[in-house]
């Protein structure tokens, strides 16, 4: 697929299919999400791919607030649909201890010299390119949060270590036939000319 026929398509999906994922689909995912820019190539993050029926169900039980898993909505019902979840998290410490080596010199680990926490960004960055390859593979997903009353209980589920942080989640599958719309999709796209600012704001 074309570069920017994969932009435009691009949608964050919320209900899929009972089609399974091919294994070789959610590598291809994975090798391209590697391939983020990173501050210093620090390469702070990490994936937990659950692919497996009951790992996804842990995932959810984890995830979820109990109140919202007794009584869940059209959203959680949809998203729960999907037959792989990609937990992205990243390492603060990755990017402290990079820029501690002789080349960049940092070494009080001070992490007010940072413009911005990248080891965030970068995270990010890679996320999105766990979407563009969804979407050229011929799948959907949809990134979403972990709520922060839930990270405890996500990490002892899984055993994810305590220097690492979820960004976010991926859900990955093929789209429902009718997928089910976000509240974003009643909001128009705010066009370049009203964003961008050339010379000046």
């Amino acid at each position: 697929m074309e570069f920017q026929e994969v932009v435009r398509r691009r949608r964050m999906v919320r209900r899929y299919s009972p089609d399974p994922v091919a294994p070789e689909a959610v590598d291809r995912l994975l090798r391209n999400a590697v391939r983020a820019p990173s501050a210093g190539f620090s390469q702070g993050w990490a994936f937990l791919v659950l692919d497996r029926p009951a790992d996804v169900e842990r995932f959810w039980a984890a995830a979820t607030p109990p109140e919202r898993l007794a009584r869940p909505d059209a959203w959680l019902t949809g998203m729960r649909t999907a037959p792989v979840v990609v937990v992205v998290l990243t390492s603060r410490n990755a990017y402290l201890d990079r820029y501690a080596e002789p080349d960049k010199g940092w070494t009080d680990r001070d992490e007010a010299r940072w413009a911005a926490p990248y080891w965030w960004v970068d995270a990010g960055m890679a996320s999105l390119l766990l979407l563009q390859t969804a979407v050229d593979e011929g799948l959907g997903a949809c990134f979403f949060g972990v709520p922060p009353g839930r990270v405890d209980a996500l990490r002892a589920e899984f055993g994810v270590p305590g220097d690492h942080a979820p960004v976010g989640a991926v859900t990955v599958g093929h789209p429902a036939p009718a997928p089910a719309r976000g509240s974003a999709a009643s909001r128009p796209r705010r066009p370049a000319a009203e964003v961008v600012h050339r010379g000046r704001w």
